[in-house]
């Protein structure tokens, strides 16, 4: 009995240590990437938190009291750190400075701020927007568009709505200020404003596949959605982006991103999108929905995907008006899934 009491409270003692070092560790990252203004203040603070905990735990005699005070210390960061409030008043750089938003009349939407740059390349463009209405009763494609730099696991996940020919893209992205660059660790911490780009394809995806150096890969999957949830689906983006342009929110890497917020979207509309480890890891998200009836499956994926690149169709296609057409050349449209 001793030596199972004796256990238990080496297993408890642990479990608190390593409490209080995921805590140490969280708070310090979030001292680091916080918004208080100056590198040397956020360094300072963070060194000074992580060494402070570690010094007090390590010296301190009464471990009691050292919990207590550190707990009391962390809280405090908590409450701060929920403090932190996103905002659209920002220094933004030029992608992201303008938000769109929709109206609607019926079946009429009509979104503004269609992004259409005019990229000589990535970094030198010459800004436009235009506003465009849609009709409702057009919309007879949803494509999904998986984009990969950096191998098979990790991916940009967009989707492209096709109204009669005419296609209209939205890609979920951080909302970066001037200066900023993107870390995966600075998203977990409140570091930058989520927004839905809308965006011409022309602008989109070609920036990506034709002028991003290196290039990246852009595959297109065409899916079997049908008219009416093409519709709800359309309309839930479109919600949020009107959400997003009255109430800020911030980018997640985890938990609210491009794949992400894709999926809850889907999911909203349907129960036929169970959770799966592939909406995390975003560069398998084209399988998961393949597995899920929602592409072309008379193709083995991996044929399907071979196709479905469409780099060299939008280096041939570059600034001609049928773009949309051109880089769909040839790649199988399946039938719409039947109503349930």
């Amino acid at each position: 009995m001793a030596r199972a009491i004796a256990w238990l409270k080496a297993l408890g003692l642990l479990c608190l240590g390593l409490a209080v070092a995921g805590a140490t560790a969280w708070g310090t990252l979030a001292l680091y990437y916080s918004d208080l203004p100056g590198e040397p203040l956020r360094i300072g603070l963070a060194v000074g938190f992580s060494l402070g905990t570690l010094l007090a735990f390590a010296r301190l005699p009464d471990r009691g009291r050292t919990l207590l005070g550190f707990s009391l210390a962390f809280a405090i960061l908590v409450a701060w750190w929920i403090s932190i409030a996103p905002s659209n008043r920002r220094e933004w750089q030029a992608e992201v400075a303008v938000l769109p938003f929709a109206t609607r009349d019926g079946d009429l939407v009509t979104v503004h701020n269609i992004r259409n740059f005019d990229y000589r390349t990535e970094q030198d463009f010459v800004p436009q927007y235009y506003d465009r209405a849609f009709d409702l009763s057009r919309l007879d494609e949803v494509d999904l568009l998986a984009v990969y730099w950096m191998g098979d696991a990790i991916a940009h996940i967009m989707v492209s709505f096709g109204f009669g020919g005419d296609h209209v893209a939205i890609s979920i992205e951080t909302r970066k200020e001037k200066g900023e660059v993107y870390s995966s660790i600075a998203g977990f911490f409140k570091q930058y404003e989520l927004i839905y780009v809308v965006g011409d394809e022309r602008d989109l995806i070609r920036v990506r596949s034709n002028y991003r150096r290196p290039e990246e890969l852009v595959y297109l999957y065409r899916t079997r959605a049908q008219p009416e949830a093409a519709r709800r689906l359309f309309l839930e983006y479109i919600d949020r982006i009107n959400q997003l342009k009255d109430r800020p929110e911030f980018y997640n890497t985890l938990t609210t991103n491009c794949t992400t917020d894709v999926w809850s979207l889907v999911r909203a509309l349907s129960d036929q999108f169970p959770l799966d480890w592939r909406v995390l890891v975003s560069g398998y998200f084209p399988n998961y929905a393949y597995d899920l009836g929602s592409l072309d499956t008379d193709l083995p994926f991996a044929q399907l995907r071979s196709i479905s690149l469409i780099n060299a169709r939008a280096h041939a296609a570059d600034h001609d008006r049928d773009f949309a057409e051109r880089i769909r050349a040839g790649l199988p449209r399946p039938p719409p899934r039947p109503e349930r």
